[in-house]
């Protein structure tokens, strides 16, 4: 099973539905378009070692840009993309 969430807003962010999605499936792989170092996948995956960690059966995945400025010109390197995406879902459920 796959739950997909595609928060639209940052504040508020539907917690208590990643929390029970994380309790239900025992897995977390987040994707966002901003850096890795200090984006809100940190704070995501934060709160998930607070609050669901003993539910957790796989390491979190972050699948996000790079800790670069942003590169206009090389958008398509830059963002996180499909093959990326199945990496990290690959990785999670075969952990």
């Amino acid at each position: 099973t796959v739950d997909l969430f595609d928060l639209r807003s940052l504040s508020p962010w539907d917690e208590s539905s990643i929390l029970a999605s994380v309790e239900k499936t025992g897995r977390l792989v987040v994707v966002h378009e901003d850096n890795h170092t200090c984006g809100f996948g940190a704070e995501l995956s934060a709160l998930i070692a607070e609050e669901a960690i003993l539910h957790l059966e796989a390491p979190i995945v972050r699948v996000t840009g790079f800790d670069t400025p942003f590169p206009y010109t090389l958008e398509h390197v830059y963002m996180p993309d499909a093959e990326r995406v199945a990496l990290a879902v690959g990785k999670v459920k075969n952990f």
